[in-house]
C-alpha cells in the first residue's frame, strides 16, 4: 500500500492518501476549469476514506446540488472533490497538489466534449525551459 502526501500552496492544509488509486484522469469540464482557473484539472480517484487531512481544515464549496469542492480558505488551492450521487464511495484528489505530482501518471482525458478547442493542439506550441527570449 502506498502513501502519498500533499497540500495547498500556502501550507495551511496538508493531507495523506493511503492505498492505490482507482484512476488518474485529466478533466476538461467547464466546472473544473472555472473552479481551478486552468484549462484542465488532474484528478486522482480513491476510495472514500483513503484521504486524511493531517493539518488544517479545508473549506467546502457546494458547487452543485451534489458536488462538494474542498479547498484552502487561505490561499484558494483546490484539493478534493466529492459527489456522492454521481460517484458514491469515491473522493477525487487534485493531483497537482501532491508533494510529488509525478507519483501517479494520468491514464486518460475525460469530459473532452467540453474541452477548449485550442487544447487539442496545445502540445504543438513552442516550448521554453523558463520564459521566451525577450525581443
Amino acid at each position: 500500500m502506498s502513501t502519498i502526501t500533499g497540500g495547498c500552496h500556502c501550507g495551511a492544509i496538508r493531507y495523506e492518501v493511503e492505498g492505490e488509486p482507482i484512476v488518474h484522469a485529466l478533466c476538461h469540464c467547464r466546472d473544473c476549469r472555472l473552479h481551478a482557473g486552468a484549462p484542465l484539472v488532474g484528478w486522482t480517484m480513491y476510495a472514500d476514506g483513503a484521504v486524511k487531512v493531517t493539518k488544517g481544515e479545508p473549506k467546502v464549496y457546494h458547487s452543485s446540488e451534489h458536488a462538494r469542492r474542498h479547498f484552502c480558505g487561505d490561499c484558494g488551492t483546490g484539493l478534493f472533490y466529492v459527489n456522492t450521487s454521481m460517484m458514491p464511495g469515491v473522493i477525487d484528489v487534485q493531483s497537482a497538489t501532491y508533494d510529488d505530482p509525478e507519483a501517479v501518471p494520468p491514464a486518460m482525458h475525460i469530459q473532452v466534449a467540453e474541452r477548449l478547442r485550442w487544447m487539442e493542439h496545445a502540445h504543438e506550441l513552442p516550448t521554453f525551459d523558463r520564459f521566451p527570449p525577450q525581443p
